[in-house]
């Protein structure tokens, strides 16, 4: 069974980062178990568009950004979507990426018991440039299902410290509500699991592993085991945060540190474990995407080993190692690269529900109906939170 499993795990560790940490420790945290059923909702939603996306690239053996340029007959919409495509993975993971380099600083900081030390930053973005840069897929794809297991034994753990309340945690998964102040919470929790560059790494990575269609069922194995897990992950950090309501907690470090005096040491060693490994496979998953998705705009080759390839993702690893090491935070960038991947995705998830319903292009590996109505009807949960993200995003400006 694992060696049918592969980038899914990339995929669920990429979303897994310090933004979806901090979301889910403020879920937890300000509304307990009350908004588990809004990761599930995420989750199921992730599964069936990134499913999608698995298929096409497996079908077509191309990206989601070169099957888009090839489907685009409209030279002016081609060239709009190709520049939104561009600017809000590319620029906007390199604006992101300070974040995620800072966030294995975080869990740095909660092993060690010290302060941030500014060499933290160049240590992590040396470790991900010899992972990228004289990796191969396949020992990719070893290093993060390694770092995905730690990730789960690490936080699974720690919420069982905690002693959480079955009772109401399966009540907080299986009935959903909002508490008072919750939507944006809920909106956040959606847009940090449903994000548009793992679509396009996904439909990139699968043709790196499999190359015929009889694979599917191993794809989708993949998808599902992979997601599930990385569900289970977020809603184990909401369970964790849960411990401490009603207290100033803001990230992950300070839940880890909140942890020690009520649940021991080992508490404060597992989050810091969690937090390290989801910032280091998010600082190597955000810039592996962008290069993928300049390789298909560009028509470039996307192998690993492409020089092209390798100057996208060490220009983005780069800036953020400067970014983090200085204490520069591109505010005006990441809104903008908000404001961005809030059009982008809905945008994306209707063109991918067109072409994976094209037989000139999937041939019998179209869409079933129950797909169509399943994918239409999350894709207006979408497009809700495309609105809502570019509005709080306007509203700061």
């Amino acid at each position: 069974m694992f060696k049918k499993i592969g980038p899914g795990v990339l995929v669920a560790a990429a979303f897994i980062g310090p933004g979806t940490i901090t979301t889910c420790t403020l879920a937890g945290v300000n509304f307990g178990y009350a908004l588990l059923w809004a990761m599930m909702l995420s989750i199921f939603t992730t599964i069936v568009f990134q499913e999608m996306a698995a298929r096409l690239g497996i079908i077509t053996q191309k990206g989601l950004a070169a099957s888009i340029r090839k489907e685009i007959r409209i030279p002016w919409l081609r060239v709009v979507l190709i520049f939104i495509m561009l600017f809000a993975i590319v620029i906007g993971n390199a604006a992101y990426e300070a974040g995620n380099i800072g966030g294995a600083i975080l869990g740095l900081e909660a092993l060690l018991g010290v302060g941030s030390n500014s060499w933290f930053s160049w240590i992590i973005g040396a470790c991900a440039f010899v992972l990228l840069y004289f990796g191969s897929y396949r020992s990719l794809e070893k290093i993060f299902i390694g770092l995905v297991m730690v990730m789960s034994f690490s936080f699974v753990l720690t919420a069982i410290l905690t002693k959480p309340d079955l009772g109401k945690m399966f009540a907080g998964l299986l009935t959903p509500s909002m508490p008072k102040d919750s939507i944006f919470t809920i909106i956040a929790l959606i847009g940090t699991t449903v994000v548009p560059y793992n679509l396009f790494l996904h439909a990139s990575l699968v043709s790196e592993k499999w190359k015929s269609p009889n694979d599917l069922r191993a794809v989708r194995l993949d998808t599902l085991l992979s997601l599930i897990l990385g569900g289970i992950i977020s809603m184990a950090i909401i369970v964790t945060a849960s411990a401490h309501q009603n207290i100033a907690i803001e990230n992950g470090l300070d839940l880890a540190k909140g942890l020690e005096p009520l649940y021991g040491q080992a508490a404060r060693y597992f989050m810091g474990i969690g937090l390290f490994a989801a910032g280091i496979t998010s600082a190597i998953t955000a810039p592996l995407a962008a290069a993928y998705v300049a390789s298909s705009c560009f028509g470039w080759d996307k192998g690993l080993n492409s020089t092209k390839f390798r100057m996208v993702w060490g220009f983005i690893l780069l800036l953020g190692v400067l970014a983090q090491s200085f204490r520069f935070r591109p505010i005006e960038i990441i809104k903008f690269a908000q404001v961005a991947n809030g059009l982008l995705l809905p945008v994306i998830c209707v063109f991918l529900l067109w072409i994976v319903n094209r037989t000139t292009t999937m041939g019998s590996y179209t869409n079933k109906r129950w797909q169509n109505i399943v994918g239409i009807l999350l894709l207006f949960i979408i497009m809700l939170l495309g609105v809502k993200s570019i509005l709080s995003v306007i509203s700061t400006l």
